[in-house]
């Protein structure tokens, strides 16, 4: 292949991935926290409302086809096949396209009977201006599925860090436009959500541009293309079972929100959820909105408290996020050592990306917990009783990490070995149990919001289970997920120990009032320092994955490895 499209090795693709997640997630921060200053609890509940449906649209179209995109380049480039990787480029593209512009009819043209259908009619404005979204994010998959599966992961970072500069930057503006000159709250959400619009634009265009140089680099072969049709079949024959996984899991997410939106709507107007946090949130809507009708009031104060649980979710998707360019990278370096008959290759990578999965989620994951309120306190603002529930959500998400974690892990060797069914079951049997869980938990007013939470431990920890017994009957030579989990996790809880005892004498030493950047930034910097010393004297990573990184040989010299 030329330069510009050589293949990168799974960890040196995996570490520009996750270096540029690392700048999206920072970027995202600056956006999504000023963000709920700027439009509030009630507008960042309407705000993520249209996410979820946008993430369940996103997800038919694009979950499993870039997927067997990747994989089928990846089979074709490694037999040097270019007229192969032509042919499923071009067929992928148009299967993209389809789906593209029938997700982006529906959540524009059908907005406001959606926006009903989750308990948030006001949340029409966000759904809407989000709906050409679908079609845009189709056509940057085509791209990035096109370099991923040649191992080159460098324009799907460059996009990725585009996408979030111009998202900050005219989000927040036009979210500041709309409140000053008209204090909407529900038509400054969707002035907000417009901005992703606005910056899959420009991304699709820099990915347009990087592919153009990309395709006419392809070298010359002499294979014969499979037929279009026998191309689309082979795509759909991978892409549908993993789309029913992932989107019947997002489908039940949806579910799930109206299902605990209507239980906690219900037990505010019986008066059955009445406590400390409602009672502050009434008197903040009742300050915003003076005299609103009880029946609305009610409303209001459920949509603060999904507010609330949707800021908690934006910090547990931040660690999350850096384990997708693992399962990213994964698929198609397992499929090229599969396709040329090497087992043992495939097991290593698995394994490798195993540590690092544990060498990031762990300490995000203790972290979370043991701060959880003063890094609530910090990001979300929050305060008093309000705190107090942000703190208990997010002890239960940071559990979630490390098990999420593993999900996407584990389902992204699945289908690298062509088990692409398999964690579709697994996922929809952890789904259901998810939503029977948050129907039962959230009905009782002891429990109400916090419900949500649980229920997706029970459900990530289900899937957790069945996947890695799924893989111990159906992989040969199957890697071992645990035990490279398990020197991360020790560094993890000797760092959380020592995190919490920090935090624990500062809160003392500083009081109630004490600053909230001390009180979270110096029990972070100290946990920092002690996990890296941790994980180097446990050897939570080997010298054989830092030498497949960049600049990894004189990385594994510092560390000592």
């Amino acid at each position: 292949m030329s330069e510009p499209s050589k293949k990168q090795s799974f960890l040196h693709g995996t570490a520009l991935l996750a270096g540029a997640t690392a700048i999206v997630k920072i970027i995202g921060a600056f956006y999504k926290i000023p963000l709920k200053m700027i439009i509030g609890d009630e507008g960042f509940s309407y705000f993520n409302t249209a996410y979820e449906i946008y993430s369940l649209l996103l997800l038919i179209s694009t979950a499993g086809l870039p997927v067997a995109m990747s994989r089928m380049i990846s089979q074709a480039s490694s037999l040097g096949h270019s007229n192969q990787v032509k042919r499923v480029y071009s067929t992928a593209r148009n299967l993209f396209l389809l789906l593209g512009i029938a997700g982006t009819l529906l959540m524009t043209l059908c907005c406001k009977w959606l926006a009903r259908v989750q308990g948030q009619p006001d949340a029409f404005y966000a759904i809407a201006c989000l709906g050409p979204c679908v079609l845009l994010i189709c056509m940057m998959s085509t791209y990035r599925g096109f370099f991923q599966g040649q191992g080159n992961m460098i324009p799907t970072s460059v996009s990725q860090v585009l996408e979030a500069i111009t998202k900050l930057i005219v989000g927040i503006a036009l979210a500041l436009l709309v409140v000053r000159y008209t204090g909407n709250i529900p038509q400054a959400a969707g002035a907000a959500i417009l901005g992703v619009t606005i910056s899959c634009v420009a991304s699709v265009f820099y990915l347009a541009k990087c592919f153009r140089v990309g395709y006419r680099q392809l070298p010359a072969s002499n294979d014969i293309a499979s037929h279009p049709n026998s191309t689309a079949k082979q795509l759909l024959s991978i892409a549908v079972p993993i789309t029913i996984g992932a989107a019947g899991l997002q489908l039940l997410t949806v579910l799930e929100t109206g299902i605990y939106m209507d239980n906690i709507t219900e037990l505010l107007q019986s008066g059955e959820y009445q406590n400390e946090v409602t009672n502050a949130l009434q008197a903040e809507v009742l300050k915003n909105y003076p005299g609103i009708s009880l029946e609305n009031l009610k409303i209001k104060i459920a949509a603060n408290l999904k507010g609330i649980y949707n800021m908690t979710q934006t910090v547990y998707n931040l660690p999350v996020a850096f384990v997708a360019p693992i399962t990213i990278s994964i698929i198609p370096a397992i499929t090229s050592h599969l396709t040329l008959q090497n087992s043992r290759g495939a097991r290593t990578t698995a394994e490798s990306a195993a540590r690092i999965t544990g060498l990031i989620s762990m300490p995000c994951a203790v972290g979370l917990i043991v701060l959880a309120a003063p890094v609530m306190s910090l990001l979300g603002g929050y305060s008093g009783h309000p705190l107090t529930l942000a703190a208990q959500l997010m002890t239960v998400l940071g559990v979630c990490i490390v098990l999420n974690s593993i999900v996407l892990l584990t389902n992204a060797i699945m289908q690298a070995h062509g088990h692409a069914n398999l964690p579709v079951v697994n996922m929809l049997i952890g789904g259901i149990l998810k939503l029977v869980a948050v129907f039962i938990l959230t009905a009782n007013p002891h429990i109400a919001i916090l419900g949500t939470p649980i229920g997706s431990f029970l459900c990530y920890l289900s899937i957790t289970v069945l996947n890695l017994l799924t893989m111990r009957r159906c992989i040969p030579n199957t890697p071992s997920i645990l035990k490279n989990l398990g020197r991360s996790a020790l560094a993890a809880a000797i760092m959380g120990v020592i995190t919490y005892a920090v935090w624990y004498g500062l809160s003392r030493l500083l009081g109630p009032d004490g600053s909230r950047v001390l009180l979270c930034g110096i029990p972070i910097m100290v946990g920092v320092v002690v996990y890296a010393v941790s994980a180097i004297k446990l050897k939570a990573i080997t010298r054989a994955d830092c030498l497949l990184l960049p600049k990894g040989d004189k990385l594994a010299k510092i560390l000592k490895l």
